[in-house]
């Protein structure tokens, strides 16, 4: 069915790799951000628009009462390299939080804006309570 060393290693890396994600699911590698014990991190800001990037991370976007940014992660995981980013850099917000290899994690963000700034999400205008349309 099979000729050549090639197809040979194929099929064993396919069924060691099917193996390993076998062996994770059932010793219950899972990971659930709803039940991770969230962090938050505050950043000064001034302007009058905000470009906010967030890798499709699940997202809330909240206007509020404040003058700082006020992010808030959750973030869980059972298996792989941890990606954990927040930084503001001038006007561009940068979050995101995953795993690479054979992974097993789950984030949510919710970022908090002074009422009245002008966000941009992922390239797309946001429609927040209270703000102006940004300017590009």
């Amino acid at each position: 069915m099979f000729s050549g060393t090639g197809s040979k290693r194929s099929l064993t890396l396919v069924t060691t790799a099917a193996a390993v994600v076998a062996a994770l699911g059932l010793t219950g590698c899972s990971a659930d951000a709803s039940t991770a014990e969230p962090e938050s991190k505050r950043f000064a800001y001034g302007g009058s628009s905000l470009k906010l990037t967030t890798h499709e991370v699940a997202t809330e976007l909240v206007a509020a009462d404040r003058k700082d940014i006020k992010v808030t992660r959750w973030f869980d995981h059972a298996a792989g390299s941890e990606r954990l980013i927040w930084s503001l850099k001038g006007d561009t917000l940068d979050i995101d939080a995953g795993c690479s290899g054979i992974a097993f994690c789950d984030a949510k963000f919710k970022v908090e804006v002074p009422r009245g700034l002008a966000v941009v999400r992922d390239g797309k205008t946001t429609d927040l309570p209270g703000a102006p349309s940004p300017r590009h």
